[in-house]
């Protein structure tokens, strides 16, 4: 199964990227090929989530959707998420923010996935590991991006 694991240096507070980290339905407003998010389900302490989805490939005028779950430990700066359904046969992974100063935080992301095309060649298994990969930057860039912007 392959896996992405991604680093990224923000100048910004910790506390400050989590909470744009955690908002989650504010990422269509500042991440471009993110089509639409939904809160499906909210547990009532906010810990647990259920959000649906939709983002764009732009090269295949494609859009991929998935519901996905997540795990949020506020004491921890995590979030451990996986999919509960979509186009992919599996993805989980995590966010894991840490403190490198007042004003630094360290943005870690892993995620493991599955994406079985019957008869699917290595270098369809290779352009989609290098969409994963582009996606999950754009992603951890868009909330670099809006903590500097707003610290």
């Amino acid at each position: 199964m392959p896996r992405i694991e991604q680093s990224v240096q923000i100048e910004a507070p910790i506390e400050h990227v989590y909470r744009i980290a955690r908002d989650v339905e504010a990422f269509p407003q500042f991440m471009p090929d993110l089509q639409s998010l939904t809160v499906q389900e909210r547990s009532p302490d906010g810990a647990r989530t259920v959000t649906a989805w939709a983002g764009l490939i732009r090269e295949f005028n494609m859009t991929v959707k998935w519901t996905q779950e997540d795990l949020w430990n506020d004491a921890a700066h995590r979030d451990d998420f996986r999919l509960l359904q979509g186009d992919m046969d599996r993805m989980e992974g995590s966010w894991q923010f840490t403190s490198e100063g007042p004003n630094r935080t360290r943005f870690d992301s892993v995620v493991d996935y599955d994406y079985n095309v019957p008869l699917i060649g290595p270098m369809v298994k290779n352009l989609i590991k290098k969409k994963m990969t582009d996606n999950l930057q754009a992603t951890m860039e868009a909330i670099k991006r809006r903590s500097e912007e707003t610290t």
